[in-house]
Formats: structure tokens, sequence, C-alpha cells
């Protein structure tokens, strides 16, 4: 459409997507411009090129460069952009900070066929009494990116979340899992469609089912061992941080969020440091997967 910004690709070799949600809104400021250069390095090593995600200035961009990024860290009040707000950011000429839904339509635009991020939306708890499910299950039946991720978040309905993706064609594989993990822990009740100890084989597959089907892939690599939260830690400080975030009203997009943040507080930044953890095993498989991909971007 006339006026409508176009996407800024400026993606490598062999490129990996990367979220800006994490960033902006996931982490301390200060913290954020270290972590962006540690995930760069880490996909780097791996023979793949880190790929950015962002809006500034009303303009998506795929790779953004290091003053972008500033930009973006800096500025103050950064909206999350998911795919129901995203045309309103490119056309209001704002900044945003892409999640997972909206990196994903921008990767794929662009041709970008892995995504590394900590953990995927889903269905919320309670959903027979509020419909809320993350536009992220949907992204994943519309676009062929592979999204490398520790599973779902703990706070949501797993095994619900699961379901949604059956019901919408979506794969779930595992890398040396036989289960879809729940972001701060390895395991949960809900299992995967298929089991890959090889990351060579994997990366076949992933490339023959993004071309056979046009839709996502979702990767489950559990968080490493060493990082795992204790499961009865989780469920006590996971009580406590809901029960803050109820008694502060919070709804829609902003509960997960909100109950993240209470979580890092109670947890005195043990679930901050399991996420880091989490997502530069992500970054790291992403990255091996990607540079076994033929270059399309």
């Amino acid at each position: 459409m006339p006026g409508t910004p176009r996407t800024i690709n400026r993606t490598g070799e062999h490129p990996v997507a990367l979220e800006t949600t994490l960033l902006v809104h996931g982490i301390p400021r200060d913290s954020a411009p270290a972590l962006a250069r540690e995930l760069g390095d880490i996909i780097r090593e791996h023979g793949a090129t880190p790929a950015m995600v962002g809006i500034v200035s009303g303009r998506a961009i795929v790779g953004l460069n290091d003053d972008e990024l500033g930009a973006l860290i800096a500025a103050p009040d950064v909206p999350k952009v998911n795919r129901a707000n995203l045309g309103v950011a490119l056309h209001g000429g704002s900044h945003g900070a892409t999640t997972v839904s909206s990196t994903m339509e921008l990767a794929a635009e662009v041709g970008v066929r892995v995504f590394a991020t900590g953990g995927i939306g889903g269905v919320h708890k309670g959903f027979a009494r509020a419909l809320d499910i993350s536009s992220d299950l949907l992204a994943l039946s519309g676009f062929p990116v592979a999204v490398v991720t520790s599973g779902v978040k703990s706070l949501l309905d797993i095994c619900a979340t699961r379901e949604v993706l059956e019901t919408l064609a979506v794969p779930v594989i595992g890398f040396r899992t036989d289960s879809l993990p729940a972001f701060y822990l390895r395991d949960s009740e809900a299992g995967v469609d298929a089991r890959f100890d090889d990351v060579e084989r994997m990366a076949s597959f992933i490339e023959s089912e993004l071309a056979r089907t046009g839709r996502g892939v979702v990767v489950c690599n559990p968080i490493p061992e060493s990082d795992e939260i204790d499961a009865t830690s989780w469920h006590a400080w996971l009580e406590t941080a809901e029960s803050r975030v109820r008694e502060r009203d919070v709804s829609g997009r902003d509960v997960t969020p909100a109950v993240l943040g209470e979580l890092h507080e109670v947890s005195r930044g043990a679930t901050l440091r399991a996420n880091l953890a989490l997502v530069r095993s992500n970054a790291a498989l992403g990255a091996k997967i990607a540079s076994l991909l033929p270059h399309s971007a």
C-alpha cells in the first residue's frame, strides 16, 4: 500500500532472527546492549549471522545496526509490537519492540527461516472465563519460520497450548527431548511430534517442512539442566507473583510481562538468570540450524 514503509532487510548469510522485546522489556535496560552483543557473538561462533528485528521511527528493520538498537533501548515507553499493532507502529512512525509473532512476520517477509527466542506465548490459564491466546500461535501457522524456543512460558496452560498448536497443524519437534519444555522447567506433561538428537537431521527436516507447508515449526530446546529452576521453588514463586499481579488488576497483554517481572523479584533474580541462560542456549542451537540451511534471505 502507498505510504506503508517497506521492511528494511540487512540480513547476512545464514541469518538468525532475534526479537527486541527481551532487550527492551525483559531485562534491565543497562544490561541490554551487552546481552545483544553476546547473543550476536554466540550466533557468529556457530557459523550464522544475527538479525535483530525491531521498529525504529516507523521503519521495520530486520538486522538492526548498533545505533538503531541503541535508540530503541534508550527510548522511553517503547511499545511491545505484535501482529495486531504492527501496522499501527509503522503507520504512526513510532518505535516498537517486536514480540515472537511480529518478529516471525517480518523475518518471513525477507526470507529468514530461523528465529531464536526464549519461550513462546500460548493459552492463558482460565481460558474458559476469558479468551486469551497469544498471537504467537497463529503466527506459527502462517509463516515458514523455525522458532527455537525453550517451550511455552511456564505460567501458561501448557497442555492447552499444545492442543492449539496441533489444531493449527504446527509441528512441535524436540531437540534431545520427548517433552514440550516449560521454559524454566525442562519437562511438562505435553509431548512432541518427533525427537531429533542430531542437528543435521533436524535441519534437514526443518528445511523440507518449511518448504512443504509454508507454516512454522516449533523447535523445543530445553533450558540447560544446570540452569533449570527447582520445580517446588518455581510453583511457590509463581503463586506469589500471580497474587501480586491480581492485586494490581492487570489484564490482557500486560499480564505476562507483569507476572514475569514479579517472578524476577520474588525469586531474587533466579528466574531472570534462568531466562538469560536459555536464550543463550537457543541462540546457539538456532545458529547451528541456520548454518545448515541453504542461504535464501
